[in-house]
């Protein structure tokens, strides 16, 4: 037996789950973002209609975005977003960190992307970065710091792990290393 679907029948979609945004509240200084955006994949079919349902209340209906090629495997030209078409396009000129958003009632929006595979911390830090009001890091400037904060974190874990794998420094006052069983307990219990 086969199944067809009239055409008054619609496909079932999966539910929208919602966007990871952080926006720059409104004020009256400029910054070079407007916030930031944490999608859970690099698939923009997938992840965009999710954008847009998240800012039409804030911005309006968002009709065009704009991506680097080079951090998407597929930029496709038209998704389908609410009953409406969401237009997307790509220059190779443009910060691969960033999108730009685009409407016809409010106007541009450059969001930092944070890419999907972030931790959550390193994502809470550079979505925090990317809402500063007036801020004048760009995208860029932001995914380096955040590289190099990272990799301070990593060398400090390093050097801690090192520390207490080599039995930390517990040293008496005269210089001459000493076993930590040896140190009399102070009142809370902990050495």
């Amino acid at each position: 037996m086969t199944t067809t679907l009239g055409r008054a029948e619609s496909p079932v979609h999966a539910p929208v789950v919602p966007a990871r945004l952080s926006l720059t509240p409104k004020t009256a200084l400029a910054g070079q973002l407007d916030g930031a955006w944490w999608p859970r994949s690099r698939d923009l079919e997938t992840e965009l209609p999710a954008l847009a349902a998240a800012l039409e209340a804030p911005w309006g209906r968002i009709t065009r975005v704009t991506v680097n090629p080079t951090r998407w495997p597929v930029v496709p030209h038209a998704v389908p977003v609410s009953g409406q078409v969401l237009h997307v396009g790509w220059f190779t000129e443009q910060d691969p960190h960033k999108l730009i958003l685009l409407s016809y009632s409010v106007g541009r929006w450059d969001l930092l992307v944070v890419p999907p595979e972030t931790g959550p911390a390193a994502a809470a830090r550079l979505m925090a970065a990317a809402a500063i009001p007036g801020s004048v890091l760009t995208a860029s400037v932001l995914m380096a710091n955040e590289a190099a904060i990272g990799r301070g974190i990593r060398d400090a874990q390093r050097q801690e792990s090192g520390w207490e794998s080599e039995g930390g420094a517990c040293m008496s006052p005269f210089g001459n290393p000493i076993d930590r069983g040896t140190l009399p307990l102070p009142g809370n219990g902990w050495r």
